[in-house]
């Protein structure tokens, strides 16, 4: 194994980490400063953090009888999912590629990941999904809507007929929505005709990946049952109230989405105009791009200052590939301008 990389941004137009490009306007700056500078940072984190479970749901338009469990992002989500579920034979099951902390997660608790290759084109292989949850009956099963790195949406037939082939073993299934805010559908809707599926979201794309907020919403009886291995106190005052106030501006963070699904179809058409370069549909603030040599091309960007994400060695469906994050209109066109001059 090796750990998690962050690539070093200095000095660099830093478009490898899908966040939002976005800061709040400065009079909001000073808003949010005056409310934590007044926090008991002394004591620990108490009722706010309740306030801030019952402004998500309310966000989220969470279904009666379902519960929501915070997380330290994300990525402690997955982690305590993975702990949950630490029984004996169990495993884990993702179609790849896909975001690396769902087999990270299922080593780090020694359980075993079985993941499902994509089609050429990053649909799901529905037949070989099936296939493996039969064979293997994993406790847990993740998929994301949209997907990281391919940033596209599946098909909802095949969606409906995975969800249900894993109730029927028993499992459980994560609908995984980091993308939500740029994305043209949401499960949502559909989560309360099921018991055994989870939704996870985050409000790292919302515009606060640096205040680390994730929440996983389900039946409250599971919710409950997950919510046992959760580290007491998983969420600062600091973190929990820099959310709260977010939510109180969420036209803000509204307004700033529609700024990058904006500029995510001016990308999607300048690249189209490029030769040898294939982009595919995204539904995520990132485009995934094949371009003839990857290796060179990222090279050439960074040399230009630009940095963006090489996945082409993640997988073997990847090849060539680099992903893209949608940033504003500037920084587009200075990515755009130093990835034509490094093909």
């Amino acid at each position: 194994m090796h750990a998690y990389a962050v690539q070093d941004s200095t000095g660099l137009l830093k478009l490898d980490a899908m966040e939002n490009p976005h800061r709040l306007p400065p009079a909001l700056q000073a808003e949010l400063g005056a409310r934590l500078g007044a926090l008991a940072l002394n004591r620990y984190p108490g009722e706010r953090v309740n306030d801030l479970r019952r402004a998500l749901a309310a966000y989220a338009q969470m279904p009666e009888g379902f519960d929501l469990m915070l997380g330290n992002g994300s990525d402690e989500l997955i982690s305590l999912l993975a702990m949950a579920c630490d029984v004996p034979g169990a495993s884990i099951l993702a179609p790849v590629p896909g975001f690396v902390m769902y087999a990270m997660s299922a080593q780090l608790q020694g359980l075993r990941f079985h993941g499902v290759p994509l089609t050429a084109d990053f649909e799901l292989d529905e037949a070989a999904m099936l296939a493996a949850i039969e064979a293997h009956r994993p406790a847990i099963t993740y998929l994301a809507y949209p997907n990281n790195p391919t940033a596209n949406l599946w098909d909802d037939a095949a969606i409906e007929r995975i969800v249900t082939a894993v109730g029927r073993q028993g499992g459980l299934v994560v609908m995984d929505e980091a993308y939500q805010p740029f994305s043209s559908q949401s499960y949502i809707g559909r989560i309360a005709r099921h018991g055994h599926v989870l939704l996870m979201r985050t409000l790292s794309k919302f515009g606060l990946a640096g205040v680390r907020i994730g929440y996983l919403m389900g039946p409250a009886a599971l919710v409950a049952e997950l919510d046992k291995v959760r580290p007491p106190y998983n969420i600062s005052v600091l973190n929990a109230e820099t959310a709260l106030f977010a939510l109180e501006h969420a036209e803000v963070f509204a307004a700033q989405a529609r700024d990058l699904r904006a500029q995510r179809a001016v990308i999607l058409d300048a690249l189209a105009a490029l030769p040898g370069v294939r982009a595919w549909r995204s539904d995520a603030n990132m485009v995934l791009v094949r371009v003839p040599d990857a290796a060179k091309a990222f090279e050439g960007m960074k040399a230009r200052k630009v940095l963006v994400k090489n996945v082409s060695k993640m997988h073997p469906l990847l090849a060539n590939c680099l992903r893209l994050t949608v940033g504003t209109a500037d920084e587009n066109a200075q990515m755009l301008a130093a990835l034509q001059a490094s093909l």
